[in-house]
């Protein structure tokens, strides 16, 4: 999961360098931590959340498989 998160997000941005997933794990539920470069959220994030939204939907069905619930949160 967390490779998946960074390398959507590292796609998008324009320092890639900055990109860092911290994956937090619980019994039931994964946390991801996503940070970038404050100039770049606007474009992780997307008008009105779109883009954040989307990658949360690709990263909740990638988990349907391993039964597990996962969030993402992105962190300024």
């Amino acid at each position: 999961m967390k490779d998946l998160v960074e390398v959507i997000a590292k796609a998008l941005v324009d320092h890639p360098e900055e990109v860092h997933v911290n994956e937090v794990e619980g019994e039931r539920s994964i946390i991801l931590e996503l940070k970038v470069a404050p100039d770049d959220m606007g474009k992780v994030i997307g008008k009105q959340g779109r883009i954040a939204k989307a990658i949360r939907t690709v990263v909740k069905a990638a988990a349907t498989r391993e039964d597990k619930r996962v969030v993402v949160e992105i962190l300024q």
